[in-house]
Formats: structure tokens, sequence, C-alpha cells
């Protein structure tokens, strides 16, 4: 199945349906005060959806903080899984990142999401160590996966 779809800058309207894909995907979702203030008053945040057909089927968070930039977050409709929609959104914040400046990429992923960490090792990110119980919902470790952007 092809999909036409567009990345763009997340915007306030965006949030509802954002946290739509939030609830559905993880075990601690954020909370609209969360997105609203990543988005309009974090001036390390940058978020983008994107969409097919009007309608938002994935977003990304990262946090760019001189030559760091970190993952906070990514997300793809279930129903969209499978159709490497996220391995597009993730290489764009990753270029997104490496334009700003940025020579680092980080994030934390569990240690049981095999399938998210294959995906960040297609992009050069290596394991570089673990967070203990980093997830609060269950207490599961987070791996840190990390790539050079320079």
């Amino acid at each position: 199945m092809k999909i036409e779809m567009q990345i763009r800058k997340m915007v306030e309207k965006d949030i509802a349906q954002v946290m739509e894909i939030d609830q559905h995907t993880f075990s601690s979702p954020w909370t609209e005060d969360i997105f609203t203030y990543e988005i309009k008053e974090n001036n390390y945040g940058h978020y983008f959806v994107v969409e097919t057909n009007d309608s938002i089927i994935g977003y990304v968070g990262i946090w760019i903080v001189h030559e760091d930039a970190q993952i906070t977050n990514i997300a793809i409709l279930k129903q969209y899984r499978g159709y490497k929609i996220g391995e597009k959104l993730f290489g764009y914040a990753m270029q997104y990142a490496h334009k700003l400046g940025a020579e680092r990429l980080s994030l934390e992923v569990r240690v049981s999401n095999s399938v998210a960490q294959n995906m960040y090792r297609k992009f050069g990110l290596v394991p570089g160590g673990i967070r203990k119980k980093y997830y609060t919902d269950d207490n599961e470790d987070a791996l840190v996966m990390w790539v050079s952007l320079i």
C-alpha cells in the first residue's frame, strides 16, 4: 500500500490528535499541558507530525540543546506501522537536528522494544547504557542509544 504523507511542524490545533496517538501507544501518555508547553514555550523542543489525508498518523519530538539532540518521543498509529513511516519520520528528525547544529543524538527505548531498537540501529544508533527502572508505569529499564551526527 502506498501512503501519501507529509511531515510538518506540530501546531497547537494538532494536540488532540497527537494525544490520541500517545494514549494508544504509551502506557504513560503525555497530557495536553505537556504538549502545549513543549510546542509553545520550550525553546529547545521541536515537534513534527506526519499526516495523510488531513489526518495525523504519527509524531516525533526532539529537544536540541547546543550540540546535543534527544528524541523525546516518536509514535505512529498502529494501523500505519510496518510501512516505514516511523523510519521516514525519524530520519526527518535526525536531519533537522543536524541542520540546527546538533552533533549527537540520543534516546531511551524500552529494553523489551526490539522493533524500535532495530529501527534505530538502521540509523546508526548504538547502545550506550541502561537506565534502571526508567519507565514509571512498570519499572522497566531503558536502553540508552546514541549516534554521532557529524
